[in-house]
């Protein structure tokens, strides 16, 4: 009861609740695209590439949006860049740019002793949110949603086989730094939320959770967006009512989630898994 008479009440919850649940929907909507490319790693080294953009636009007096998505879509081409044209493996220049692109944060961050600013957005604090981060997620969300719904049927057959789709004409490489330019938005858009650290957990666990739930790649989109809205619903809840740290309370939230469905998910659950194969010994011992 207290946490809904906060949101009655106090305008700061109010934003937090809304722009937590942006992020939780748009976060499950591009991990379903993700991890079925494969691409986990690619969304952790996207989630560490922005620290020196954001240190940038502190440096500058901007907003971090600007310079947090400079950094990503350039960290994703510099990957792409060195995977192709060297025999070094997409997983190796990943690890290569994206820790290049902390480290230089880190010093970025250390120069200009803008630690305490850049605290939160290490680790989330989205009680304090501003109006201005909020409307800029709510903008990243129609982008990325919108994205989504226009190119879905690209994002689909690219996901599932790029050498088809590459036979049926679509421009395959255009389309991968295409999704990476939504993930980068959509990291930047989970910073004040969740931080860098814990941003990836938001990316795949509520994508994970819908792929036990379901085969069609529709559905899980959907299931996905609804994981991560309740995740953050759950988690602020948490966060707000016991005083604790707000982004680790929702990617628990979010991991609680994941857990139910791995044990008890209708087909690929662990539970029922076990009582099918069960099934399957005492009807082989009839025979």
């Amino acid at each position: 009861m207290a946490f809904i008479e906060g949101i009655m009440q106090y305008d700061f919850l109010q934003k937090a609740l809304l722009t937590s649940v942006m992020v939780g929907i748009i976060c499950g909507a591009i991990g379903c695209f993700i991890i079925l490319r494969g691409m986990a790693l690619m969304g952790d080294a996207i989630s560490h590439a922005v620290l020196p953009g954001v240190a940038i636009s502190y440096a500058l007096g901007i907003n971090f949006f600007f310079g947090a998505v400079f950094t990503g879509v350039l960290t994703a081409m510099a990957i792409g860049f060195v995977s192709q044209n060297s025999r070094i493996k997409q997983d190796t220049s990943i690890g290569i740019m994206f820790t290049a692109a902390f480290a230089m944060g880190v010093i970025l961050i250390t120069v200009l002793e803008s630690s305490t600013d850049l605290y939160h957005i290490l680790f989330g604090n989205v009680l304090a949110v501003r109006p201005s981060d909020m409307w800029i997620t709510l903008v990243i969300g129609l982008v990325v949603l919108g994205s989504i719904y226009l190119f879905y049927k690209e994002l689909l057959v690219t996901s599932f086989d790029s050498v088809m789709a590459s036979v049926y004409g679509l421009p395959v490489r255009l389309i991968h730094y295409f999704l990476m330019a939504l993930l980068t938005m959509v990291t930047v858009a989970s910073l004040q939320t969740v931080g860098i650290v814990l941003v990836v957990a938001m990316l795949i666990t509520p994508a994970a959770t819908a792929y036990l739930l379901t085969d069609r790649l529709s559905t899980m989109v959907f299931l996905a967006s609804t994981i991560g809205a309740v995740s953050a619903v759950v988690g602020l809840y948490f966060s707000y009512t016991y005083n604790l740290a707000s982004g680790a309370t929702i990617v628990l939230a979010a991991t609680a989630l994941f857990i139910i469905a791995f044990v008890f998910s209708p087909k690929h659950g662990l539970l029922w898994k076990k009582i099918n194969s069960k099934k399957k010994q005492s009807e082989l011992a009839k025979l």
